[in-house]
């Protein structure tokens, strides 16, 4: 299926003719958003960490993305009015709604949801038939974040890979499936369709590569190759039995080789399909010579352009293209002798409201569903609130999920993994089993109840928080912060390791580091607590608690004292 842009806009009005939910006053610049004149020589279109989300959704981008060191007050850590200042979005606009957590609520009765892969198709397909020579690549975290791709094990979002023509992808949460099914996947379903590349997985035994590190493709006639790198951290990350016989990690020097070896193969342009995290990848680029572009995942950073680092041996374009399937970036470069003279960016949001579903799409995402649909539909609760994950500290949804094992569990404190996946509900939404799973289907779903002494709570605090911002971005492992439930404390971002977590209190009281606290927690990664302390899974806690609840009311967040952030343009 191709378009042009007069059958688009047709096919636009013939939506609107049948009822579907287009925004009431689309105008000529509405009808213009995704037009995108072909540019260059070379097209590569990019999308990531969409987290099993076959629907439109919505999804708030953070209040709360602070950076520190080199990274302060730059991509990707701008939020809000800086990020619109910075890329001179005009406030209140799609595009501002889409970047930023502003005014959300409005704005998405006003604009809409977001993503959903019917509609997702139908921009691909639009732009690949505009583009003469053009690559499809799948940044990762595609078989997990919910209820069917769990169920499924991930098998939902493979068959919609497979029919959007995803050409080329790498992974993180593939692997909490188990090596097993990741080299089933890759060996049986993607076989001579979709290529998943890894140059930085090894054997632990001989350091065998367990993936093809790169590939080569002619894009008219132009050599273009494209170099995977997974999650580094995937098994500190996550339970190491899912990949126990894997090795992974950051691979500098094996890049530097891949680089010159896909380069003294012909190639003109070579591109990084990553799954580092932008702050890595930025760093990463200063330090690899030869990448052209690094097509970036994992901090879920919609960032609307590249970041362009200059080195000694050129320069190379740093892209991150957000999550939950809200965007697909378009890089498009001319190549001339060689090299490329030039390049065009666009990190288009792909608004459900302007792009028809794909008919081919949405009936596989019908049949793919069908099965859990009864189960996936049960209305647990109403919101009155806001309910959103994603941000450095807590998100109203996070909040949810403490109150409910503080609850369940009978305990003082609660902790809740830093996840950024999980879509948002609107004020007077119900939330529905389905709604329930987007945030908490995991492989590893167990909750744990410990007893923890004060000095062992400020350890896991002092290690989570170095993961976010250690000054040095290899260090940086993923992840938001522990959510905290039932105690504040004071958080010095900037101050070193093991000094940014201070005044600790328990309902006032300053927290003993000798007296134990029952503390309710959930995901655990360490073996011992899985086989030995592990109890029902997450959601059966949280939908209970829905159930009884009915009505969710606006809750008062359990969010840190920030200290040393003036200026900070990643917090308003």
């Amino acid at each position: 299926m191709s378009l042009s842009r007069r059958e688009f806009l047709r096919v636009l009005a013939a939506a609107a003719a049948a009822g579907l939910p287009l925004d009431a006053r689309l105008q000529a610049k509405d009808e213009a958003f995704y037009d995108s004149p072909r540019f260059g020589n070379v097209s590569l279109l990019h999308f990531t960490d969409c987290h099993a989300q076959l629907l439109p959704v919505c999804f708030r981008e953070p209040s709360v993305n602070l950076g520190v060191g080199e990274s302060r007050n730059l991509p990707p850590h701008r939020v809000g009015e800086a990020l619109l200042k910075y890329y001179a979005i005009k406030p209140g606009s799609r595009e501002a709604h889409a970047f930023t957590y502003l005014d959300f609520a409005r704005a998405a009765q006003t604009y809409g949801k977001m993503g959903g892969f019917a509609h997702l198709a139908t921009l691909v397909r639009k732009l690949r038939a505009e583009r003469g020579a053009s690559l499809l690549l799948d940044g990762g975290d595609t078989w997990q974040g919910s209820a069917t791709s769990l169920w499924t094990r991930g098998q939902d979002m493979i068959e919609a890979q497979k029919l959007l023509g995803v050409d080329i992808t790498t992974g993180h949460w593939e692997f909490t499936y188990g090596a097993a099914r990741v080299k089933e996947v890759v060996d049986k379903d993607f076989a001579g369709r979709i290529e998943f590349l890894a140059q930085n997985v090894e054997t632990s035994d001989f350091g065998d590569p367990v993936f093809k590190a790169y590939t080569i493709r002619s894009l008219g006639g132009i050599p273009v190759a494209v170099i995977g790198q997974a999650f580094p951290y995937t098994p500190i990350a996550h339970p190491r039995r899912f990949v126990a016989g894997w090795k992974f990690g950051i691979e500098e020097r094996r890049l530097q080789s891949t680089v010159d070896e896909a380069r003294g193969k012909g190639a003109q342009v070579v591109a990084l399909l990553s799954h580092n995290g932008m702050d890595v990848d930025l760093k990463l680029a200063r330090r690899v010579a030869g990448i052209d572009v690094i097509l970036g995942g994992h901090t879920h950073d919609g960032v609307p352009a590249p970041v362009v680092v200059s080195h000694a041996s050129g320069k190379t374009l740093v892209t991150n293209a957000g999550s939950n399937g809200k965007f697909l970036a378009v890089l498009d470069l001319e190549v001339r002798s060689g090299r490329i003279a030039g390049h065009r960016y666009r990190l288009l949001p792909v608004f459900a409201n302007l792009l028809p579903a794909d008919r081919e799409m949405a009936g596989l995402i019908d049949a793919q569903r069908a099965p859990y649909a009864e189960k996936l539909s049960e209305k647990l609760a109403v919101t009155d609130a806001l309910l959103y994950r994603r941000g450095n500290f807590n998100g109203s949804f996070d909040q949810l999920i403490l109150d409910s094992l503080m609850e369940a569990k009978d305990a003082e404190i609660a902790f809740s993994p830093g996840f950024r996946w999980g879509a948002s509900l609107l004020p007077g939404e119900a939330i529905t089993f389905e709604q329930v799973m987007n945030q908490t289907a995991i492989t590893y779903p167990d909750t744990v109840v410990t007893q923890m002494t004060g000095a062992a709570i400020k350890s896991i605090l002092e290690d989570v928080c170095d993961n976010l911002f250690h000054p040095d971005p290899y260090y940086r492992q993923g992840g938001d912060m522990v959510r905290v439930g039932g105690m504040s404390y004071g958080c010095t971002p900037g101050a070193k390791i093991g000094t940014r977590i201070g005044d600790m209190r328990l309902r006032g009281r300053p927290i003993e580091a000798d007296k134990l606290y029952k503390v309710a927690s959930w995901a655990p990664v360490a073996e011992r607590a899985s086989n030995e302390n592990a109890g029902e899974p997450m959601w059966e806690v949280l939908s209970r608690y829905l159930r009884d609840k009915k009505i969710v009311k606006p809750r008062k967040l359990d969010l840190p004292r920030l200290v040393g952030v003036s200026g900070n343009l990643g917090i308003e």
